[in-house]
């Protein structure tokens, strides 16, 4: 197959190569209908922002380029059929789990998943397990999710519906074995295995890159290629392999959760983006690593900084690139003073700051040498007293833990806010996620602990953005009431 064939793409060129007139929506009418201040920045995309007209296919049942875009997509990352996201990996998220699980049925779920995971089990009224992954000490974060932690899980709830794994995690950590073994484990006992690859769409890569879950046999895997591939916000890929797992389902969720009215740009940007990863190279590979390690060489250089090697036995992402203050900066107050030099990073937690590295192609320039000057600039002469940066502790947690109250009786309770030094013992009303990157701190229906008291206080210190907690700034949480 010609993977450099971009059947979607051109499809959308023609139609804008035509002379039309527009008697449909959307309202705009090719960009000619807009308000004064618009045009100049918009039009570009207005000429291509259709709909279902005849040449363009329907993304919700495609019978031409779309079908033919989505053929390749498979091809390219070997799977039995691939879809086209236009809401993001939180649609692609969702429906996998609506495919999979009835109401009441026991899940496992990684506990440092994204928030789009625990809506999908909200939707599905699952009964969730969720179970405590590594925590890397160094960093300060949640790694990956060990196999032993699931052999143990299944002694207590034999016939999980599914398990429900992310992959790598957001700083491009992955546990390649770990995965690996469940996926195996779980396939042994005919239990599917769904998994949220939202930041490894281009892991099609060879080595120094992380092998994909697809390559080990994982059922359902979502990736958002917006993240790393050059493609659309909102643009993402849900991949089916399974023999556990009805196609159709998939088919009938992807339908009824995704618009009816689906973005174009967004679609020919897929398209591309597939070309783009299908076309890259070895020597394009090789030409990205020397410029990644060159940039990192040049960041070394920089006394005021360090950059985040590893842990033991797992592999890094090439494109995530984790620096710290060495002059006792958070990591709000790095990533602020890089902000204040124009350069805009991925997240920033309350020690790190992330960066996500652009896929290049051989003689594509990037302006690296230029960031490092501004970050020795940013950080030139800045000195300031270590700060205890606040880090949850997950190896504090139990391996197992479940929801105090189902999520079919939380419509039912009342809520309250309350104090958080009297919230402990009691059980959260809402969840609270620190934001990016989108990982619950405190879970809807869970139990408050002390440790998460303490450390929600000391992110709000910080300044750290939340999503949930409508009482933070009063210092209080949404309980439910007995």
């Amino acid at each position: 197959m010609e993977q450099i064939k971009t059947p979607l793409y051109d499809a959308l060129e023609n139609f804008y190569k035509k002379n039309k007139i527009s008697f449909h929506v959307p309202g705009h009418k090719n960009g000619q209908i807009f308000f004064t201040q618009g045009p100049s920045l918009f039009q570009s995309v207005l000429s291509i922002d259709a709909t279902e007209l005849t040449g363009l296919d329907d993304l919700h049942a495609p019978e031409g380029p779309i079908l033919q875009s989505q053929f390749m997509l498979a091809n390219l990352y070997r799977v039995k059929k691939s879809f086209f996201l236009i809401n993001g990996s939180t649609v692609g998220n969702l429906a996998m789990i609506q495919a999979v699980c009835e109401p009441g049925d026991t899940v496992f779920v990684q506990r440092n998943c994204h928030k789009s995971i625990l809506h999908g089990l909200m939707l599905a009224n699952a009964n969730p397990v969720f179970l405590t992954p590594n925590y890397y000490e160094d960093w300060g974060i949640a790694g990956s999710l060990d196999a032993i932690t699931v052999l143990k899980a299944l002694e207590s709830y034999p016939k999980p519906k599914a398990i429900i794994l992310t992959y790598p995690n957001y700083y491009g950590l992955a546990e390649e074995e770990n995965v690996k073994k469940i996926i195996h484990i779980a396939h042994e006992k005919n239990i599917p295995v769904l998994v949220d690859e939202a930041h490894g769409a281009h892991l099609t890569l060879a080595y120094p890159f992380p092998k994909s879950s697809i390559s080990f046999g994982a059922d359902i895997v979502v990736h958002s290629a917006h993240k790393t591939l050059p493609a659309m916000t909102m643009g993402s890929f849900l991949h089916f392999n399974s023999n556990l797992i009805e196609e159709t389902q998939i088919e009938f969720y992807l339908q009824m959760l995704q618009s009816s009215s689906p973005s174009y740009p967004i679609m020919a940007s897929l398209d591309l983006s597939r070309g783009y990863l299908a076309s890259f190279t070895e020597e394009d590979q090789s030409y990205l690593l020397k410029k990644i390690n060159a940039f990192k060489n040049l960041l070394s250089t920089i006394k005021e900084i360090e950059i985040l090697a590893p842990p033991a036995n797992v592999t890094m992402d090439p494109l995530k690139v984790t620096i710290r203050s060495t002059t006792g900066l958070s990591g709000y107050e790095l990533q602020k003073l890089l902000e204040e030099k124009g350069i805009y990073t991925e997240l920033a937690d309350p020690q790190n700051v992330l960066f996500v590295l652009p896929l290049l192609k051989r003689e594509e320039e990037y302006p690296f040498k230029q960031t490092v000057e501004l970050i020795q600039s940013a950080v030139k002469n800045q000195v300031k007293s270590k700060v205890n940066a606040p880090s949850f502790h997950w190896k504090e947690i139990e391996m197992m833990t479940n929801l105090e109250i189902p999520y079919s009786e939380m419509r039912k309770r009342s809520k309250k806010q309350t104090p958080f030094k009297e919230a402990i013992g009691k059980i959260a009303g809402e969840m609270i996620i620190p934001y990016p990157p989108g990982i619950p701190l405190i879970m809807l229906g869970e139990r408050i602990t002390i440790e998460k008291i303490n450390t929600l206080e000391k992110l709000i210190s910080l300044g750290s953005r939340f999503h949930g907690g409508t009482g933070l700034e009063n210092e209080k949480l949404v309980l439910f009431e007995k």
